[in-house]
């Protein structure tokens, strides 16, 4: 019970890797903020989380007993964030941990002069602007504490290029940058912000994961073969689980690392070391 009396903010609770994480928080004992658009945006090309998924993840970690709070909130709006941080403090009176997960992977799949101006935009917005409009949301009462933990899912592609991704590697290099710079911020005020890479995660029916299968799309991988097309890639001939992701979310979100700051600690699969 790593987290026991703790509260923890998760975003884009609703499926995948949050999912993940928030049960695994609330395994360790954390109480839970779930957040959520539960909604689809125009400029994203499929399904995003929805209310129900939502409400599946805050029952399965209820049954864990975790107190929950969900917040359905659209990361783009910083008064709609503001409002869920306000609801948070009221019903926990504390945040020590702010997990930021919510992100898409696309609109993408074309060459860099070819992304309009609206793709691009909805892209760093919610991958790269949406980390810190949260952050500045959470931070201030994290520093009055005078402790948190603050951890930013990146991706490998915020450490190499990928082509036909340019948005999205500019955005996750941006969520490094920000790390770096806010724990240099935070660290005389005893907030620790660190980052996850992780690399292909396996879709996990568990969790509802659909990121990988998308990044597939859009690079028109076949579905039913984009697994073993990814693995090929992977010098320990394994896609990530997003129990891995969870397991070092956990670490960091604990005590265990209690001088831990401003590192990127990649959950790959050895991809971002050749």
């Amino acid at each position: 019970m790593k987290l026991s009396g703790k509260v923890a903010v998760v975003t884009g609770a609703a499926r995948g890797l949050g999912r993940a994480i928030a049960l695994e928080f609330a395994k360790n004992g954390a109480d839970l903020v779930l957040i959520d658009i539960s909604k689809n945006i125009d400029e994203v090309p499929y399904a995003l989380g929805s209310s129900s998924q939502l409400a599946y993840t805050a029952q399965l970690c209820r049954e864990l007993d975790a107190t929950v709070l969900v917040c359905e909130t659209d990361l783009r709006d910083m008064g709609q964030i503001e409002s869920a941080i306000e609801q948070t403090m009221a019903r926990f009176g504390k945040i020590d941990i702010l997990l930021n997960n919510a992100g898409i992977a696309a609109p993408s799949g074309k060459i860099a002069h070819d992304v309009s101006q609206e793709h691009w935009q909805v892209m760093i917005d919610i991958n790269l602007n949406s980390v810190w409009r949260m952050t500045k949301a959470v931070g201030k009462y994290m520093v009055k504490q005078g402790a948190g933990s603050i951890i930013n899912i990146a991706s490998t592609a915020g450490l190499v290029g990928y082509r036909h991704f340019s948005g999205y590697c500019a955005a996750k290099h941006g969520v490094i940058g920000l790390t770096k710079a806010v724990a240099l911020d935070y660290a005389p005020l005893k907030v620790r912000v660190n980052a996850i890479c992780p690399g292909s995660v396996r879709d996990s029916q568990e969790v509802e994961g659909m990121m990988l299968s998308e990044i597939a799309r859009v690079l028109k991988v076949s579905v039913s073969e984009h697994e073993d097309t990814f693995l090929q890639a992977q010098p320990m001939n394994e896609l990530v689980e997003p129990q891995d992701i969870a397991d070092a979310a956990v670490w960091l979100a604990s005590d265990d690392c209690k001088r831990m700051t401003g590192s990127v600690i990649t959950v790959d699969g050895g991809f971002s070391i050749k």
